[in-house]
């Protein structure tokens, strides 16, 4: 089989297309024919680390994805083979990612693909919309697993709504009934972030976002979903509701953050931060779950008229995927690994 390994790290030139023996699944395990790739922030960063340095084995890139399931091992119940599925969580802790044309899981990190969504949908979840489950979910009286109507009542300010997991963080907020406000930085990513069902848009570089947002909600918000903490605090602080909580899932090398403490006090405020790689097990369980609910209800969707815009580069092209991820393409970047049929 055709897969894309990387054996140190370094500039996205280190990936390179090799061929590979096919693995056979283990008990407990699934092989799957990945169809498409999903690429992340999280992988050009893992390839490129913090130089250049020789690896213990060579490794495959990415976690996401969506494919058929090939083979199985022994013991696994619940699946069959030709059964669609996404993927998620796919290289962490091991050196098999989703750049390669077969890879094989552990039977719970495959799940069912509806027949009514793409492929692009399965590899566009993963990493974003499981991080997403986890901000909206940090609440200290909110809902350790999201639902229909598990948000009513409340207000959700996801900054950089036109991101991967904002985008996420809009539909499922939509879909657990909150009301969504979101800030962008330009009319197209406004106009992305309203085909992904944010309530009320508001562009940060040329409107009063603390106006704007007491405008819609009055009182405040009750979860700041913050792509961009240190630029955004002293603003988060003005908008959100006493005993709020701000979620924190991404940031720069090296990155600090300087917290208002008495500003944060007053208000009694949660900081959550989020790495979904190392939540807990129950926490991760409620997240696949729930984006597995989200989807079959078809709440999670992509592409240009959901929000979503799509990227997509074929195999051999995977380290311009990843040039395309770390240069902030708009949308998500996406790789063809096999036909879908």
């Amino acid at each position: 089989m055709k897969a894309i390994v990387y054996e140190a790290t370094g500039p996205a030139s280190v990936l390179k297309l090799r061929d590979r023996p096919l693995a056979e699944p283990g008990a407990g395990e699934v092989r799957v024919r990945v169809v498409v790739s999903g690429v992340n922030p999280t992988d050009w960063k893992s390839r490129s680390g913090s130089g250049s340095r020789k690896l213990d084995a060579p490794k495959v890139p990415n976690q996401d994805g969506a494919g058929v399931i090939d083979q199985l091992g022994a013991g696994v119940a619940g699946f069959t083979v030709g059964d669609r599925v996404w993927l998620w969580d796919v290289a962490w802790g091991g050196n098999e990612g989703t750049a390669q044309e077969y890879v094989v899981v552990p039977s719970h990190k495959a799940v069912a693909l509806p027949d009514a969504e793409s492929f692009d949908t399965g590899a566009s979840l993963g990493i974003p919309a499981l991080t997403a489950h986890r901000a909206l979910t940090s609440n200290e009286d909110g809902p350790a697993r999201l639902s229909p109507g598990a948000l009513a009542g409340r207000t959700v300010l996801v900054t950089g709504g036109a991101g991967a997991v904002g985008h996420a963080a809009i539909q499922l907020a939509r879909w657990a009934g909150a009301a969504v406000i979101t800030t962008v930085s330009g009319d197209r990513k406004a106009e992305l972030a309203r085909r992904a069902g944010a309530g009320t848009v508001i562009n940060y570089r040329t409107d009063d976002v603390v106006d704007a947002v007491h405008q819609v909600a009055a009182d405040g918000v009750d979860i700041i979903v913050d792509v961009n903490a240190p630029a955004n605090i002293e603003t988060d602080l003005q908008i959100l509701k006493p005993g709020g909580t701000i979620s924190i899932y991404a940031a720069n090398p090296g990155e600090s953050l300087t917290v208002p403490i008495r500003e944060s006090m007053t208000k009694n405020v949660r900081y959550q931060f989020i790495l979904t790689y190392t939540v807990t097990d129950e926490q991760k369980q409620h997240a696949v779950a729930a984006v597995a609910e989200a989807l079959a209800a078809g709440a999670l969707r992509v592409g240009e008229e959901h929000g979503l815009p799509l990227t997509r580069f074929p195999l051999e092209q995977t380290s311009a995927a990843h040039d395309a991820v770390e240069q902030e393409t708009i949308g998500k970047v996406l790789i063809d690994v096999t036909p879908a049929t």
